[in-house]
């Protein structure tokens, strides 16, 4: 056993006392398979598994982990999220269904506050605040994201994004134990980016929408659901691969580099959109990593441009999310 290998298995141990000293009412899975919970469908298991059922068990969880650190990883609805085959070597942690609540304020001066849990899946906030007569959240029916996931990659589409109306969030950071509201000005949400981590969970999101013309925006609804249909893939992908370079397109790039069709084992660049991958059932999480970094190379080669990965890396040599 290396000395890495020790560390973490102690660090483990240590972690499982803690949980048992806390008295913590949550059940902690061991090397449970977290891949499948992700839309690729393919990746392997976290050595610890959690689900906090409510804001008390979020709690325990935080000053569980405060005190034996270990790395943390929140999985929402995994949209956006490639585990390794080999799997992730710390916590990961799942929102139950409390966190999936969405309360309407009430109208005031035009608009209204709306309050979703992290949980909250997007196309159901979207169909929700329509339904309420509210406009400006339209566009996130077509994301099969949650709002805690949004709202750390500043997820968007069809002109409009999270930061457009966002207000509020509720942020409690895992690995220090605390606890906060912040506004969208502390958290530098960018194209497809926050400083929100991945030990960092959104427990809820305050959105501003205004009121609008609610024939309008299910029209608007129904032709996001066509155009997505028409030009995106379906099956195991996790959308968008790579992010947009400034005044060009990646799918454009890919497709111009000849990658469209573009196979390593199990994983193939989508005859659709060129930047989607596309992952066979029962398929790798390693092979959808290595077609991505061939159609990096593809890319640079052809054009010149270095395309950065929108897709969160857990567990790889070069782990990372934006």
């Amino acid at each position: 056993m290396t000395g890495q290998e020790r560390g973490s298995t102690e660090a483990l141990a240590a972690f499982d006392r803690e949980v048992a000293r806390a008295r913590a009412s949550f059940t902690v899975g061991r090397d449970e398979l977290i891949g499948p919970l992700t839309t690729y469908r393919v990746g392997g298991p976290a050595r610890r598994f959690v689900t906090v059922a409510d804001n008390a068990e979020l709690t325990v969880l935080a000053r569980v982990l405060a005190a034996a650190p270990l790395p943390v990883l929140v999985v929402g609805r995994g949209s956006n999220l490639l585990v390794a085959d080999s799997g992730f070597a710390g916590v990961a942690v799942q929102l139950g269904p409390e966190f999936s609540e969405i309360e309407v304020g009430e109208i005031s001066g035009g608009e209204a506050i709306v309050r979703a849990g992290g949980a909250a899946l997007l196309p159901v906030v979207a169909r929700r605040t329509v339904a309420a007569g509210l406009t400006g959240f339209e566009w996130a029916v077509g994301v099969p994201g949650s709002v805690g996931g949004a709202v750390r990659m500043n997820a968007g589409g069809h002109g409009s994004d999270m930061a457009a109306s966002l207000v509020r969030v509720r942020v409690v950071d895992l690995s220090l134990g605390e606890d906060g509201v912040v506004t969208p000005s502390a958290l530098a949400l960018g194209y497809r980016t926050s400083q929100i981590a991945p030990h960092q969970v959104v427990a809820w999101a305050e959105l501003r929408l205004a009121v609008g013309d609610q024939a309008a925006s299910e029209a608007e609804l129904a032709d996001i659901v066509r155009w997505r249909r028409e030009h995106q893939p379906g099956g195991p992908n996790a959308g968008s691969v790579f992010t947009n370079p400034p005044g060009d397109s990646a799918g454009r790039l890919i497709d111009a580099a000849g990658c469209k069709g573009l196979r390593v084992g199990t994983a193939e660049v989508s005859t659709k959109h060129a930047n989607f991958i596309q992952a066979d059932a029962g398929g790798s999480a390693d092979d959808v990593r290595a077609l991505m970094a061939e159609v990096q190379a593809r890319v640079l080669a052809h054009s010149g441009v270095s395309l950065h990965a929108e897709t969160c890396l857990v567990g790889f040599d070069e782990d990372g999310c934006r």
